[in-house]
């Protein structure tokens, strides 16, 4: 069944030259999803500030070059899936993983909505053991959080050759955005994601914005911190368990970068882990949130960053408590925190309404 038959006729009548951008600066990493049309995956993911391109296209078949009719008749094996080049110094994979869940239902073995057929199924196609373990986390993550009553069943593979497909699909919601919309409600989707998530998902992506938080120069940073904070947040070390300034705080409030201020953990989801660190259980922002693969002392961990200031903040492991199963590890030395009385100050007053009872 073809996955555009929604008792519409959408017709194909432009031609598209695809481009492809310089990232001659950018530390690029590639992303594999498959979420059914992939149409109404390309856009979500081109709006994230991190995000270099976006390529619609056919992967985890064994027929080369394949075509979209071949792939729509579900003869290929082949699944409808979108590559995504992005900048790993911007955007972080867990981030990708976050906004790709948010686009499906993951409960869905046989198809996408009103795309049925294995060829629409949802699917993580991952390009190193990184991130495989990253997609596993993420989907057992998902899975505590108990909004969704059925089992996840998204597919987690290796990815396999990647065939973009024709250029009349490339950026559709931009060229035919009124078909788009239209074909994307009918299909079911922005109903089941509002239903989720209780937002509309079209809508309320996160933009591309100007920064806000920047970095000082060495000099100033040296000014600024103490000899541990600056080794913390510079050269990655780790303080002392037990004797820093939050591993025991129970004062409510939010912490953020020492360097840049940008708001990083919510008082509300920290706990005592025993480790004498302060730990969370989740970002606050996820977004001034970085992961990187850190393989120093003989052992592969995930070590976290910020985004603006990249100060080295700690790390994250799956050893916490529900909801998320995550324990994010973090240094006090590179956290600046601000009470509940201050926020409205500082951050402004849409930060207090986390801490309205």
């Amino acid at each position: 069944m073809s996955c555009r038959n929604v008792g519409v006729c959408v017709g194909f009548c432009f031609l598209f030259a695809f481009q492809t951008p310089s990232f001659a600066h950018a530390k690029t990493e590639k992303a594999t999803f498959a979420g059914g049309c992939f149409w109404c995956m390309e856009s979500p993911f081109e709006k994230l500030d991190g995000v270099l391109a976006v390529i619609s296209g056919y992967t985890g078949g064994e027929q080369k070059n394949p075509s979209y009719e071949q792939v729509s008749s579900g003869q290929t094996a082949h699944l409808e899936a979108i590559e995504i080049t992005y900048d790993s110094s911007k955007i972080s994979y867990w981030q990708l993983l976050d906004t790709f869940w948010k686009q499906i239902d993951p409960t869905d073995p046989g198809g996408q909505f009103v795309d049925r057929g294995p060829q629409y199924r949802s699917a993580i196609f991952y390009h190193n053991d990184w991130q495989k373990k990253m997609a596993e986390r993420s989907k057992a993550a998902l899975g505590k959080l108990g909004r969704h009553q059925k089992p996840i069943v998204t597919d987690i593979v290796s990815a396999s050759t990647f065939y973009p497909a024709e250029d009349y699909h490339q950026d559709y919601y931009k060229k035919s955005s009124l078909k788009y919309k239209f074909y994307r409600h009918r299909s079911g989707r922005d109903q089941y994601l509002k239903k989720i998530w209780g937002m509309e998902p079209m809508a309320k992506q996160p933009q591309k914005t100007q920064e806000k938080y920047i970095k000082p120069g060495d000099a100033e940073l040296k000014k600024r911190l103490t000899p541990l904070q600056y080794k913390v947040t510079q050269n990655n070390a780790t303080e002392r368990p037990f004797d820093n300034e939050f591993w025991d705080n129970k004062e409510e409030g939010i912490y953020v970068d020492i360097v840049t201020g940008e708001p990083l953990f919510s008082s509300r989801d920290k706990y005592v882990s025993g480790t004498g660190w302060p730990s969370f259980t989740k970002p606050l922002e996820p977004r001034n949130i970085v992961e990187h693969e850190d393989r120093s002392f003989f052992s592969v961990r995930t070590e976290i960053k910020s985004k603006h200031g990249d100060s080295h903040l700690g790390h994250v492991f799956d050893d916490g408590p529900p909801p998320t199963g995550l324990r994010y590890c973090m240094n006090s030395a590179a956290l600046r925190f601000i009470p509940k009385t201050e926020i409205e100050k500082e951050l402004g007053a849409e930060y207090m309404t986390l801490f309205e009872k």
